[in-house]
């Protein structure tokens, strides 16, 4: 039996309807539909319970992909490792993580990228909402974050550091603060993630931690809005290095406060890879995962 309709039971129990596996696969639904009920008419059971809203397994589908789940990444492993044994690695891999993120550092990467390997397709899923690495078969996810948690094995890649950011024309017209509770009356440009919208945190060189509130006439969802709002003179806004590096060095934003460690959470937040296994990693995947860490590592 042809192993891509067996890979392809899996993908629809993953989404659960044969319209989300199809945009995964970026396949006609009903084409899904007629290739699942192919296989179930070869192996002479049904996998699956339709309903209008959901797609469900049945109790022997259950076994059945139970059984040929393992055979089916089995061969998927031995056929990349005997395709890259003698050449450069190949094959499609699946990233996904923040907009920002994936603008600013990742974008101007992917010449290099492609330039080291050719043969490799790259597919970048850019959002701010956390995807599923197992239900969207990606093989890598970024995360913006503290040590994250969970069955995901984890590398941090690198660390990020906040600053507390306005313009020069900003400067202009108010005060630099002295002292982080100076804050406490600026309107400052606010996020509108929980712990970013209501206080930031500052810790100075004696290890003494100040939290302090924030408010604002602003709130954006998009870090990228509060850097542009920031260099437009609207207010002190709190954002990572990565974001800011450049802006920075030409001076289109100055750091306030700057002999503090500043963070909206935990001072030890960083960037960290988060994929499915260490030992069946692909090595289409774990070059990638390579080349980021050698190219956004601090």
């Amino acid at each position: 039996m042809d192993t891509a309709a067996l890979s392809l039971l899996n993908d629809v129990a993953r989404q659960g309807s044969f319209a989300e596996a199809a945009r995964l696969l970026d396949r006609d639904p009903s084409a899904v539909s007629r290739a699942v009920a192919d296989v179930e008419a070869r192996v002479g059971i049904r996998i699956f319970h339709r309903s209008t809203r959901r797609l469900s397994l049945t109790e022997e589908g259950a076994r059945y992909l139970a059984r040929i789940t393992p055979l089916i990444e089995a061969l998927e492993d031995a056929t990349e490792e005997a395709r890259t044994a003698a050449g450069t690695p190949q094959g499609h891999v699946r990233l996904t993580c923040s907009v920002a993120y994936g603008v600013e550092c990742l974008v101007p990467l992917l010449d290099d990228f492609r330039a080291r390997y050719p043969d490799i397709s790259l597919e970048m899923d850019l959002s701010d909402t956390p995807r599923d690495l197992i239900q969207g078969r990606f093989d890598l996810a970024l995360r913006l974050a503290p040590a994250p948690k969970g069955d995901l094995i984890s590398r941090k890649l690198s660390r990020t550091r906040y600053h507390v950011c306005v313009s020069p024309s900003w400067l202009e017209h108010n005060k630099a603060p002295g002292h982080p509770n100076e804050l406490a009356g600026t309107s400052c440009l606010l996020q509108s993630l929980p712990d970013y919208r209501s206080q930031w945190r500052f810790r100075d060189r004696s290890g003494k931690v100040h939290d302090v509130p924030v408010q604002g006439a602003l709130t954006l969802s998009s870090p990228l809005a509060l850097r542009s709002a920031a260099q437009r003179g609207l207010g002190p806004a709190l954002l990572a290095d990565w974001l800011v590096k450049d802006q920075m060095k030409i001076g289109q934003l100055v750091a306030l406060l700057d002999a503090y460690d500043v963070s909206a959470t935990t001072f030890e937040t960083g960037v960290w890879a988060l994929y499915p296994s260490r030992s069946l990693m692909p090595r289409k995947a774990r070059v990638l995962l390579d080349f980021l860490a050698e190219r956004l590592g601090n």
